[in-house]
C-alpha cells in the first residue's frame, strides 16, 4: 500500500476517535440521546468528504430523528475536525446509518429457516 493510503487511514481513525469523544459529551442534541456507536469512517480521495457510519439504538423513529440530528450537527463537527487535527481542508462530514448488523442478524434467520440446526 502507498503511504498515501496510510495517510487516509490514520486519518480515518483520527476522524473515528474525534467524532466518538463529540458523541459522548459535546453534542447536547435530544434527539442523540440513545446509544450510538461509531462503527466505520471512510474518507474520500483529496479529503473532500468523510463518510462516518453510525451504529444506533433504539426504534425506526428514534433512529430517523437521530440520524436527523447528527446532520444538523454537521457543520459543528466538521469545524471542529478542523480544529482538532489541524487540517488545511474542511471535510464534507456525512452520517450514514449502519444498518449491516441488522442485515446481519436478517440473513442468519433466513440461513435458519433453510438450513435448521441439527439436533444432537
Amino acid at each position: 500500500m502507498t503511504v498515501g493510503g496510510h495517510r487516509s487511514e490514520r486519518i480515518a481513525e483520527e476522524i473515528r476517535h474525534e467524532v466518538t469523544l463529540m458523541l459522548a459529551g459535546e453534542l447536547k442534541d435530544p434527539r442523540l440521546a440513545l446509544p450510538l456507536n461509531v462503527t466505520e469512517v471512510r474518507v474520500a480521495p483529496g479529503m473532500r468528504a468523510v463518510k462516518v457510519f453510525i451504529q444506533l439504538a433504539g426504534d425506526q423513529t428514534e433512529r430517523e430523528a437521530a440520524v436527523a440530528g447528527l446532520k444538523a450537527a454537521a457543520g459543528f463537527v466538521r469545524h471542529e475536525l478542523v480544529e482538532r487535527l489541524q487540517l488545511r481542508r474542511a471535510p464534507e462530514v456525512l452520517f450514514i446509518a449502519d444498518e449491516s448488523e441488522d442485515y446481519g442478524q436478517h440473513i442468519d434467520e433466513l440461513l435458519r429457516k433453510v438450513h435448521p440446526p441439527e439436533k444432537s
